[in-house]
């Protein structure tokens, strides 16, 4: 009761980190998805703001509040500013996750299976069939694993005593973020072809051996089977490194909030 007091008596203050969260649980995959109900996404969001609030340190968001509280156009752009902080972290999130979704991409196309793209809810947009799975194994780990709590309890709340939208302005954010969000697509595409190396390698030298038998015996017809064999090439492959894969996936979460929290650590250092 006490706390609910605490969070009316300083309104403005809980619905600057309401904001963040929200915007963040919005852009975040599995939750961004359109088939969980906004109303879960609200309450999701009060939920985590509600024991946030009180580990935050507010002291770089008074200067651009009023003395009576009373909502200026100076807070409704920090307001907006928090919601696009909540978009970045969470596009980072997604970053992660696209690398997995990549390298089913990769992998489905030397399948074959690139042209049975279907729509993919998690990721919002059209993917192959691999990627989905891919995505799925994934986004299990990452439940299963806590990272969910991890990224809310200890990420957020750094952003928190890190920055705010106007710091953001200022040069040495701006280089930082952006170059922190560059390195990022950088991890995408090598996770990515790391994840996918296995598979390709092994088609490779199948489609190798089977022009190579095809040339040297023509009335053997290869050609029509190859594509059968390098599915249930890859489905073996790609079973027998599921828990490898698995493995990966959590040191790919891992890494990623590390390099986070320490980018979040720089910048409260920075800032002081």
């Amino acid at each position: 009761m006490q706390l609910l007091e605490e969070i009316l008596k300083n309104a403005p203050l809980f619905l600057l980190v309401f904001g963040r969260i929200f915007a963040f649980l919005m852009s975040l995959p599995l939750f961004s998805a359109r088939n969980v109900p906004s109303q879960a996404k609200i309450a999701l969001a009060l939920y985590f703001s509600y024991f946030i609030f009180t580990q935050v340190d507010f002291s770089h968001f008074l200067p651009y509040l009023t003395e009576d509280g009373v909502f200026s156009m100076q807070y409704l752009l920090l307001l907006i500013g928090e919601f696009l902080i909540g978009i970045i972290n969470g596009f980072y999130v997604t970053i992660i996750f696209a690398a997995f979704s990549t390298a089913g991409q990769f992998v489905a196309f030397q399948m074959g299976f690139s042209a049975s793209e279907v729509y993919d809810s998690l990721s919002q947009v059209e993917n192959p069939l691999m990627g989905q799975y891919f995505n799925l194994v994934a986004m299990l780990v990452f439940l299963q694993g806590q990272w969910m709590q991890r990224l809310f309890f200890g990420g957020l709340i750094k952003s928190f005593d890190s920055f705010n939208c106007a710091s953001v302005l200022t040069e040495i954010y701006r280089k930082n973020l952006s170059g922190f969000l560059l390195s990022a697509l950088t991890d995408l595409f090598m996770d990515a072809l790391i994840i996918s190396l296995p598979v390709m390698g092994a088609l490779l030298l199948v489609s190798v051996s089977i022009g190579l038998l095809s040339k040297a015996a023509p009335q053997m017809n290869l050609l029509s089977e190859g594509f059968p064999i390098m599915m249930l090439l890859s489905f073996f492959v790609i079973t027998t490194l599921l828990p490898d894969l698995c493995d990966f996936f959590g040191r790919s979460f891992y890494v990623g909030f590390v390099k986070l929290e320490q980018l979040y650590s720089y910048l409260a250092g920075s800032s002081l």
